[in-house]
């Protein structure tokens, strides 16, 4: 109490001035007289323009923080939009193969893609079927669009299908409508070559390249791609196609084994 008291004498001038400052705004609002309006309203003028930066600055604050929640609804709402897209596609992709496998003489097995390049020495996918579904070496695996490769390593429940962009992998295949037969192989990107095509043959850019049925591991006449260029090699009795294959082979979902039974590998 006593260093109150003591505090209250050594800063009673501003006590005093502060009580007085007080009484005076309090007289000053309660009181009606034209002068007292008038000084009442030049005051809140004033208060106004000190108040009104604050007042921005605030506005600021809210607008910042509504913009950043609209940012975030607006990517929440593209990340769902985006999910039902590919929902919708891998919807069509579905359709098309249930009506692929209806239409088609073949007997397939659908099949999921897991993974792909399980192997480091060859270019492959997996599959999530395996042999406890009826699945056995050098099958066919196609697509609506065409051939993709063959079943090269069966477990139980999965398979590995050696794609048709492995450097190892032939293919026998025929040109249309000339008949031409030939051996098909991966170049690079969608770009496959087809080598030993009789010279004197007529191949047009277009033809439409099919398995020849040679082998017994794939079916005649499954699509394979179409010929985009035509080579004629010096000094030899062959020319060369330039096949683009129709399967998009990095955007694989779904594909189907052709069951049938198989001991040449093609």
């Amino acid at each position: 109490m006593r260093k109150f008291y003591l505090a209250l004498l050594r800063y009673k001038d501003h006590f005093i001035f502060l009580i007085a400052v007080t009484l005076s705004l309090t007289l000053l609002l309660k009181n009606d007289a034209p002068d007292v309006l008038i000084i009442r309203g030049k005051f809140t003028d004033y208060f106004s323009i000190i108040s009104s930066p604050f007042s921005w600055i605030k506005s600021m604050i809210i607008l910042q923080e509504e913009t950043q929640l609209i940012r975030q609804k607006n990517i929440q709402l593209t990340l769902e939009l985006e999910t039902l897209l590919r929902a919708q596609e891998e919807n069509n992709i579905l359709r098309d193969f249930l009506g692929f496998k209806r239409e088609s003489n073949l007997k397939l097995l659908a099949a999921r893609v897991v993974n792909m390049g399980a192997s480091s020495n060859l270019s492959s996918i997996t599959l999530d079927i395996g042999s406890d579904h009826g699945v056995k070496v050098n099958q066919p695996v196609i697509v609506p669009e065409g051939v993709i490769g063959k079943t090269v390593v069966v477990g139980n429940k999965s398979t590995i299908v050696q794609i048709i962009k492995d450097v190892n992998y032939r293919l026998s295949v025929r040109i249309l409508p000339s008949g031409n037969a030939g051996i098909l192989q991966f170049i690079s990107d969608d770009i496959c070559e087809v080598r030993e095509l009789q010279k004197n043959t007529e191949i047009s850019i277009g033809n439409k390249v099919v398995t020849s049925g040679f082998s017994q591991i794939y079916p005649k006449n499954l699509p394979v791609g179409e010929v985009v260029e035509v080579l004629n090699e010096r000094g030899s009795f062959q020319k060369i196609a330039k096949v683009r294959i129709k399967p998009k082979l990095s955007t694989l979902l779904n594909v189907f084994i052709v069951i049938e039974e198989s001991n040449e590998v093609g």
